[in-house]
C-alpha cells in the first residue's frame, strides 16, 4: 500500500498532484468510472451491428473504389504555387545529392586506381 497517513488518490487528482509536486503512489490510485472505461480497448465486436453478408468480388471492388473516392475527397490538395515550390525544392535537392555522390565516386575511383594501378 502507500505511506501511512496518506489517503488514496484518484486518477483525476493526478494533474493536481503533479502540479503541486505532491507524491501520489501508483498503488494509491483508485480507478474511476471514466478511466476504467478508457482503459479497456474496444475489440471491434459491435454487439448492436448486424452481421455483414459476404460480398461478391465485384461488390468488394466496387466498395473499395467508392471508399477510395471518398478518401480522395477529404485530401487537401496543394495549390499550383505550392506544387511548383515543392517540385523545385525536390529537384534542387536531388541535383545536389547527385553532385555529392558523383564527386565521391570520382574521388574513390581515382584513389583505387592510384592504390592498385
Amino acid at each position: 500500500m502507500g505511506s501511512p497517513g496518506r489517503e488514496a488518490c484518484s486518477r483525476q487528482d493526478l494533474p493536481q498532484q503533479l502540479a503541486t509536486f505532491t507524491e501520489c503512489d501508483e498503488d494509491q490510485v483508485t480507478e474511476t468510472s471514466s478511466t476504467s472505461a478508457m482503459s479497456k480497448p474496444d475489440r471491434g465486436r459491435g454487439g448492436d451491428r448486424r452481421p455483414e453478408r459476404r460480398r461478391s468480388p465485384l461488390g468488394r471492388m466496387s466498395l473499395f473504389y467508392r471508399q477510395v473516392i471518398a478518401e480522395l475527397r477529404k485530401v487537401v490538395w496543394p495549390t499550383r504555387n505550392e506544387l511548383v515550390t515543392y517540385t523545385t525544392v525536390v529537384i534542387v535537392f536531388v541535383a545536389i545529392m547527385v553532385g555529392i555522390v558523383a564527386t565521391l565516386d570520382y574521388g574513390f575511383s581515382k584513389l583505387v586506381m592510384w592504390a592498385f594501378g
